[in-house]
This record gives structure tokens, C-alpha cells and sequence, in this order.
């Protein structure tokens, strides 16, 4: 067969411009066929993750899908709730100690004095006491690393010096009768943390025990202290629960069940899946026959609240102070594979009456933590009646006492916030740190006569011997605040309550604070004063 070749040039652009646009059409398909699958057919179930794969593999820089989520979770919880809370690895041992009552450390408490740490006091049989280290004492260096004169941050200095039990730490110090810096090496231990502060009694047969937190040895302190405070003649007590945020639920239940007779419900607790769960009292409580007085204030939370509501509602003592936080989710924690954590809110508390302990949230975060601001400016810290409770809040004990819900336990009792005393040179000494500083200075420069002192009176009295008062304002004149007799004469009392108060802690710890401070405390005073009635 004979080919004309002539007839095939002159259809071959025709040919190739045909296949050209050919080309053009089925690629534009199949590139639109991929576009449509790669996001079409991506389940709703996996849109978060296939979201975040496609910003790993497709974003125009270098990202970590790991820190991305990292950064995404806290977000997500926001959208929930206040308390509902993701945990960094990091950060969970941390956050548990409080509440688990122990970290491992060298066992002292101190202050920053001047950009040096002073060792204030030495936990009693702990890893510091054993090897010879002294109250006055200041470290300079931890592991060779200058801690000392440089600013660093107290919490840096702790990191420091905590590490895993039975590890060695070598710090460096000098010491005011030594010429040499000493040199010590403490093998870490666990350091207990304390959740009653104090227990004594405070006036004839009247107890008073302050409580800082819920945690898992709360029980156990419990116990001893009123022990020790029967055999001292307790029949009265007066339970603090001021500035307690919480922790565990099953301590405040435990220390409910000890004042309630058998069977009275304590709390519960309901969620969209979780049903009624009851907390009751049973047969045997340790404390059934004390009269009973509990201070909150607007900073008690949660597991106080669980306490102080139970208590109120059954009609078993008397509440006094002003209305509680109002946190009444429960967080249920699950720990993940990498150590971090995440506390989801799963249900509410409910007091005995059914009132429910939380507070609104529905207008945010920081509304939700700018409330007590927001008391303040409404008036609600100095009269109850600027409290407005709607009926539907209405409950009513066996007794028929009404107590209201809506956010928080309402006293019995309303004692305000405490105003006398308080002047312009006061704020302005208190809101510089001063009467703390001045404290530590003043405790570090006069420690071999102070440290003779055993007792409260006997520190009021020398303190007041040597015009501690006067000593201040020159001090204070010195750091920027000048002196101010009006104000100095309005607050006098209160200054020198104070600054007693807070040199006999250095010494004696919280056995040398809470009796002086008590002359100036206006809502503990009322609870005594309550109680010598009863």
C-alpha cells in the first residue's frame, strides 16, 4: 500500500492541537476528581485529625503536630467549663503534691533576703536538719550554680533544690558565726506538706483548728489534732476554712461524717452520664458532741464548700463569714501514655437540701475569675443585702432555716470585710511587701535575742519594748514610703498586730502567728464570741 505523506503534514498540527486540548480537558477532570476526593470523602469523625495531618504535610513552614495539639487542647476545655483542665507531663507532679502531701526536697523554709535565700526554719528531723543546717543560714549555691545576689527567681531556686528521693544535692552557705563557707551535702527526702496549719485552744474550752486544704493526709491530721485538742478539755470548736480552695472530695466527706449522726446525707453528685451518687454519714463520728462554729470567706472552694454545706444544711453548726468561691464541678482525671493528664468535668455537687454548689460560667472565663472583683465593687464584702437571691434559690433545712443556692454557701453569719485600721500609708507599705521584708530583716539581724523567745506574749512584749513600730517606719522611710502620722496613728494597731504577728512566725512558725494575729481578726472573733453564747 502506497502512503501519502503530503496528505498527513498537512493534518498533523490539527492532529496535535486536538490531542493538546484533549490533554488539557482529562487532566483538569482528574485533577478535579482528586481536589473533590481529598476533601469529600474525609469522615466528620477524623476532621480534627485529618486537619491537623494536612497542616503537617501541606503548610508552607516547618510546624510540630505535636505542639500544635499541645496548644489546642487548654482551648478546647475553655469551650466547657472553668475547671476542666489538661495537665502537661511537666506539669502534673507539680500540680498533684499539694494534695498528696509530700514532695522530695532538703526540708526548709525560706525567703529572699536581698537576692539571697535565708533559711527561716528547718523541718524537724528532715535531710537539712540532719547534716547541721542552721535557721539564719543563707545558701549562696546549689551544685555549683550561684544562686546568690543575681535575681533569680525563687522558683527556679526551688527546682533546685527538689529532685527524686534519695538523691544528693550540695549546697554552699555562710553562716553569721562563721568565717568560712560551709559546705553540705543533703540526700533529698520526702518533705511533708501540712494541711492543718494549727490547733489549739484558742479560749478556755474552745478549739480552733485551721485547715489549708483537702488533701490525702487531711484525715489522719485531723484526727490527731482533735485528739490532742479533747485532751486538752475542747467542747467547742471553731473549723477555718478561710482561703481553703479545696481538694479531695472523700476528705471532706470524711471530716463531715465526724460531726453527723448516722445516715445524713453529706453531698451528692449528677451528670448528663453519670447518675445520683449519695455521700452519707455513718455510726461512730469523733465529733458528734462538739459544738460547732466553721469560718469561710470568698476564697473557700469546693471540697470547703462540700463541708461547710453539709454541715449547714443538716443544721449541725453554724456558718460565719461571707459567701463562699462557688465551685461545684467534679473532675474526673485521665492520664495519658506521655504523663500528661486531663481533669474533664463530669458531674455538680449537690448540698444535703439540693442546692448546687457552682456558680454561674455562661459569660466566660475572666468574668468567671473576675467575680469576686465584682462582689467587691457590688458592696456584697460589707453587707449581705446587696446579695440578691431569686426565690427558685430557695432552700429550707430540717429545721426550716433557709439557706440559698445559686453559687457558693451563705453564712449564717455575715461578718464583713474588715476595714478598721486601714489608711493610705498602710496600702501603700502592705502593696510594696514591706511588713514582710522588714519581718525578715528585722527576725535575720536580731536572731540570738529572738531566738530566746518561746512563746507569743513574750514576743508581743519584747517586740513592743524595743518600739518594733517606730524601727518600721524608719525602714519604711527608707524604701520610698514616707512617713505619714495621720495614717501611721489610724493603722497603728493593726501595723503592730501585724508585724508581731509575722516576726514570732519566723521563730515559732504558725504556733507564733495565729494567737497574735487573732486580736486584729474580726470574723474569728465573732465565731468566739458566738460560741462563749452557746
Amino acid at each position: 500500500m502506497k502512503y501519502d505523506n503530503k496528505g498527513i503534514l498537512i493534518y498533523l498540527p490539527l492532529i496535535i492541537a486536538a490531542a493538546v486540548i484533549a490533554g488539557l480537558l482529562i487532566g483538569r477532570f482528574y485533577a478535579g476528581m482528586q481536589a473533590e476526593n481529598r476533601f469529600i470523602i474525609i469522615p466528620k469523625a477524623n476532621k480534627l485529625e485529618n486537619i491537623l495531618n494536612y497542616i503537617e504535610d501541606e503548610y508552607v513552614d516547618e510546624v510540630s503536630k505535636e505542639e500544635i495539639i499541645e496548644n489546642t487542647i487548654p482551648k478546647i476545655l475553655e469551650e466547657l467549663d472553668p475547671h476542666s483542665q489538661y495537665i502537661p507531663a511537666r506539669d502534673l507532679r507539680e500540680i498533684n503534691e499539694p494534695l498528696e502531701g509530700n514532695f522530695s526536697g532538703i526540708g526548709i523554709q525560706f525567703n529572699m533576703l536581698n537576692d539571697t535565700l535565708v533559711v527561716i526554719q528547718v523541718i524537724a528531723n528532715g535531710p537539712s536538719e540532719k547534716v547541721g543546717i542552721l535557721p539564719g543560714d543563707r545558701i549562696i549555691k546549689v551544685d555549683n550554680d550561684t544562686v546568690a545576689g543575681i535575681k533569680m527567681p525563687s522558683d527556679s531556686i526551688v527546682s533546685r533544690l527538689r529532685g527524686p528521693k534519695g538523691t544528693k544535692v550540695t549546697v554552699e552557705l555562710i553562716r553569721r558565726s562563721v568565717n568560712d563557707v560551709l559546705t553540705f551535702d543533703i540526700i533529698r527526702d520526702n518533705i511533708p506538706l501540712y494541711s492543718v496549719d494549727i490547733g489549739y485552744i484558742i479560749k478556755k474550752n474552745i478549739g480552733y483548728i485551721h485547715l489549708n486544704k483537702f488533701s490525702r493526709p487531711t484525715t489522719e491530721e485531723f484526727i490527731t489534732t482533735m485528739n490532742d485538742l479533747r485532751s486538752k478539755g475542747m467542747k467547742k470548736l471553731i473549723l477555718d476554712l478561710r482561703e481553703n480552695g479545696g481538694g479531695y472530695m472523700d476528705a471532706a466527706v470524711y471530716l463531715a461524717d465526724q460531726f453527723l449522726a448516722n445516715e445524713e446525707l453529706i453531698v451528692y453528685t449528677q451528670g448528663k452520664a453519670r447518675n445520683r451518687e449519695e455521700f452519707r454519714s455513718v455510726k461512730g463520728g469523733l465529733a458528734t458532741d462538739i459544738e460547732l462554729v466553721i469560718i469561710i470567706d470568698e476564697n473557700s472552694a469546693s471540697a470547703s464548700e462540700i463541708l461547710a454545706g453539709a454541715i449547714q444544711d443538716n443544721d449541725r453548726g453554724i456558718i460565719i463569714g461571707r459567701r463562699s468561691f462557688g465551685k461545684g464541678l467534679v473532675q474526673e482525671q485521665k492520664t495519658f501514655s506521655d504523663g500528661s493528664a486531663l481533669r474533664l468535668t463530669i458531674a455538680r455537687y449537690y448540698t444535703p437540701t439540693g442546692r448546687s454548689i457552682q456558680k454561674p460560667y455562661t459569660e466566660g472565663i475572666d468574668d468567671y475569675y473576675n467575680d469576686l472583683n465584682i462582689r467587691y465593687l457590688n458592696g456584697e464584702m460589707e453587707s449581705p443585702d446587696s446579695i440578691r437571691f431569686a426565690d427558685s434559690l430557695r432552700y429550707y433545712t430540717p429545721l426550716g432555716k433557709i439557706v440559698y443556692g445559686g453559687g457558693g454557701i451563705m453564712p449564717d453569719i455575715f461578718v464583713p470585710l474588715d476595714t478598721t485600721g486601714i489608711s493610705d500609708y498602710y496600702l501603700e507599705v502592705r502593696n510594696k511587701g514591706l511588713l514582710y521584708r522588714f519581718a525578715l530583716d528585722y527576725s535575720d539581724a536580731n536572731r540570738d535575742e529572738l531566738s530566746q523567745l518561746s512563746t507569743p506574749q513574750e514576743f508581743v512584749k519584747y517586740l513592743d519594748q524595743v518600739g518594733v513600730l517606730h524601727k518600721f517606719i524608719a525602714f519604711a522611710s527608707k524604701n520610698g514610703v514616707k512617713e505619714n502620722p495621720e495614717g501611721i496613728k489610724i493603722s497603728s494597731t493593726i501595723l503592730k498586730t501585724q508585724l508581731h504577728a509575722y516576726i514570732a512566725r519566723n521563730f515559732l512558725d504558725n504556733a507564733g502567728f495565729y494567737p497574735i494575729i487573732l486580736d486584729i481578726d474580726n470574723t474569728l472573733l465573732k465565731a468566739i464570741e458566738v460560741l462563749e453564747k452557746e
